[in-house]
């Protein structure tokens, strides 16, 4: 009699690029053997805009604009990171009025952002109230946005040497009204999340991935502190004085769905500290550094003075020129390591300029998380990730 020989069929199947859990335009090939993914194969690139090197071709102080464009739901953290890497390769100062402001928007900018994930991420695998929740709060963020730049999303607030314009002067009660609707809200959340039964069972040991292949896919963030790494580069790496800045950096366990969605609910209550620590010692002085030449002068002085007004036009028309060199430079960005390296050749433009985005880095981990597992949990992978597929083809 004949040995038999079993043979082993498998699907392929297309998740994406239109489908609503994939977060945009991502598209994910899977190899499936009934339910089970064999293989993961994540296809980018739909979104491309080619931001890095149309930097290049654009005054210093014009990338800022496009920055927003990469992670739009994080826009004042894409400029913040931009502004300071200038900033080191100008080697310029800028006053603590500056630097306290900055991190009081961006970590209300991680608030917005991690609102938006909770809210989507929840919805994806079945609890569909939870984006009205969170989008309630977001709200709170969205009118401190508009308040400080006239923009509800595409903020473009920080410039090189400061920011674009004084603080409003309703920014403390703003500010303040954000944070209690927020920790007032996050009461609702965890009501509806932390305890639900098919959430659970939904996230926990779903997804996992270990520390030491977290750190060897190059995992940021609250994915990376997830697996119980403990990196944050406002700890490691201090920028715009988060060493002022009395805060603890959450971690999880197992490296599952479960604990990346307790790290970043914990991140949050952790940015409503750090954002009333920057209300209450908001210091006094410039929102902007004088630095002529480089760093707009004030709109009042441009009206009224004659020499703020050549400054401007000159650095309107023809930038400014740093000198040669390059540098690096880091932000812990609601998804992770945000960082811009920047190249200059003494020219008014870029020379090179690359960005080290951490919804790119995370995506490749995707296959490592859902391989072996069923084709439902990666939506869940997915979600847990908080890709923005704008930083992701930038």
């Amino acid at each position: 009699m004949s040995e038999q020989v079993q043979e082993r069929r498998t699907m392929n199947l297309n998740m994406g690029p239109q489908h609503p859990a994939t977060h945009g335009v991502l598209r994910v090939e899977l190899e499936l053997e009934g339910e089970t993914v064999v293989k993961a194969t994540p296809h980018i690139g739909y979104l491309h805009t080619g931001i890095e090197k149309t930097a290049e071709s654009k005054l210093y102080y014009k990338v800022i604009p496009m920055t927003d464009r990469m992670d739009y739901l994080a826009p004042m953290s894409n400029n913040l990171g931009y502004c300071l890497a200038v900033e080191k390769l100008m080697n310029i100062e800028v006053p603590d009025k500056v630097k306290f402001a900055r991190v009081c928007l961006t970590e209300l900018t991680r608030l917005k952002s991690h609102l938006v994930w909770i809210g989507t991420h929840a919805m994806d695998i079945g609890a569909l109230s939870m984006s009205l929740y969170s989008f309630r709060e977001r709200e709170s963020v969205i009118d401190v946005y508009e308040a400080v730049s006239g923009q509800r999303m595409m903020s473009t607030f920080f410039r090189i040497g400061g920011l674009a314009q004084e603080l409003p002067g309703d920014f403390d009660k703003l500010v303040r009204k954000a944070v209690k609707d927020i920790r007032h809200g996050m009461i609702d959340y965890e009501r509806l999340l932390n305890d639900n039964k098919i959430f659970r069972i939904r996230t926990i040991n779903v997804a996992k991935i270990s520390a030491e292949d977290a750190i060897n896919c190059g995992l940021t963030g609250p994915c990376l502190r997830g697996s119980g790494v403990n990196y944050d580069v406002r700890k490691t790496n201090p920028y715009s004085g988060y060493d002022k800045f009395d805060f603890e950096v959450p971690l999880g366990k197992n490296g599952d769905v479960y604990d990346r969605f307790l790290v970043r609910c914990e991140e949050m209550k952790q940015s409503l500290r750090i954002v009333e620590q920057a209300l209450d010692g908001m210091p006094e002085g410039p929102y902007r550094a004088h630095v002529p030449g480089v760093v707009l002068p004030p709109k009042e002085d441009v009206l009224s003075k004659m020499e703020s007004l050549i400054f401007h036009f000159k650095i309107i028309t023809e930038g400014f020129k740093p000198p040669r060199g390059a540098v690096y430079q880091a932000i812990e960005a609601p998804k992770g390591e945000l960082g811009f390296y920047i190249s200059s050749d003494g020219t008014n433009k870029p020379h090179r300029m690359r960005v080290r985005p951490p919804s790119f880095v995370n995506l490749s981990t995707l296959p490592k998380m859902v391989e072996g597992g069923l084709v439902a949990d990666v939506i869940a992978a997915i979600g847990s990730i908080d890709i923005v597929l704008g930083e992701v083809d930038r």
